[in-house]
């Protein structure tokens, strides 16, 4: 079993910055990736950005150049850095750790972004 808890959401005007926290706990030596997905309300839910166990990163195109995944192994904390938010930025935002056979989500952070 692997826990995620989510912190650092909150509201922030266009062009500010936020940071996001996802500390994980339990069997952490089986995830091979941690993500972090976001669900506006009426749209799908969608991967924002990915960090592989070998440090391998991915964003969506529409975060590019905005936004920063890392992590800290020790701290088993994985982050997502977003800067220079748009209003179209705001999701719930919630935090995914896959291992070979399945997958463990957090409870989400709301962030939203205010013109």
């Amino acid at each position: 079993q692997v826990q995620l808890v989510e912190s650092g959401g909150g509201l922030v005007q266009a062009g500010g910055s936020l940071r996001l926290s996802c500390a994980a706990s339990g069997i952490i030596f089986r995830v091979n990736a941690m993500s972090w997905y976001r669900q506006a309300p009426g749209k799908q839910r969608e991967l924002v950005a990915e960090i592989t166990s070998g440090g391998t990163t991915n964003y969506a195109d529409s975060v590019k150049g905005r936004f920063t995944i890392s992590r800290d192994a020790a701290k088993n904390t994985v982050y997502l850095q977003m800067n220079s938010l748009k209003a179209e930025d705001t999701a719930v935002y919630r935090c995914n750790a896959k291992t070979l056979f399945t997958e463990y989500w957090g409870q989400g952070t709301q962030v939203t972004v205010f013109s």
